[in-house]
């Protein structure tokens, strides 16, 4: 677990997004520190991917307002964000060549620290191989470098290890909790209950796109608030 600072880098208030007349998120309100690991959980169908996605800015909220250290969502914001996808879309190129593009459109040219991000996930020995070559856990691994290239502030994760075999979880787990260590903010949507109580420090839980509960790791898992939660972790509500 991770000591937390009290300053509050993210802010989300009166949040709400519909589409096509779709209310899908209604009237989140919640604070986050700019360290440690948040977990974001909910069965299928909360809204936990689209909120990711509004945090990130890749769609607008409805209603509401996101703030990141007192700034707006903007491309000014984003730029020292990360966000990975449960099935990132990896170049048909090599390894290196995959993380080298992330810093180009950075406009730096630094082998040195692509180098760096791909022994940081253990991928540097494979660094000449074609992507398309890796394995399922060492492509998320190939997508933690290149979102880690840039040194994020904040880093979304979205199911990361979703369909992985256990010692490839184990590794990325690895990777988050020493990369949070390190000062970066984490988000990490999960659905797996037991990765949940190993990183978590704070747990958001979405149901029907309202937020119920915003608590401690230690306090969602041993009192959950409300009945929903409740249910949640007793596997009555399904994932």
């Amino acid at each position: 677990m991770h000591e937390q600072k009290v300053q509050t880098g993210l802010s989300v208030r009166g949040l709400g997004l519909s589409i096509d007349g779709e209310e899908l998120l209604s009237d989140i309100d919640f604070s986050l520190c700019n360290t440690g690991i948040t977990v974001l959980m909910g069965p299928n169908g909360a809204g936990k991917s689209l909120l990711m996605r509004v945090l990130h800015g890749l769609i607008s909220a409805t209603v509401g307002e996101v703030t990141w250290n007192g700034a707006a969502v903007s491309p000014e914001v984003t730029r020292r964000q990360s966000l990975v996808f449960q099935s990132p879309v990896l170049l048909r190129r090599s390894v290196s060549a995959n993380v080298d593009f992330v810093l180009r459109a950075r406009g730096v040219r630094a082998p040195k620290k692509r180098d760096a991000a791909l022994d940081q996930v253990g991928l540097l020995h494979l660094a000449k191989h074609s992507a398309r070559t890796l394995s399922g856990g060492e492509k998320q691994r190939l997508a933690l470098a290149r979102a880690l290239v840039t040194r994020p502030d904040a880093l979304l994760l979205d199911e990361p290890t979703a369909n992985l075999d256990p010692s490839a979880v184990q590794i990325i787990e690895r990777i988050v909790e020493k990369t949070a260590k390190g000062g970066a903010k984490v988000i990490f949507v999960t659905h797996d209950l037991g990765q949940a109580r190993r990183l978590a420090d704070d747990v958001l839980f979405l149901l029907l796109g309202i937020l119920l509960e915003h608590s401690p790791a230690i306090e969602f898992f041993a009192v959950p608030k409300s009945a929903a939660a409740k249910a949640y972790l007793q596997g009555d509500i399904p994932l």
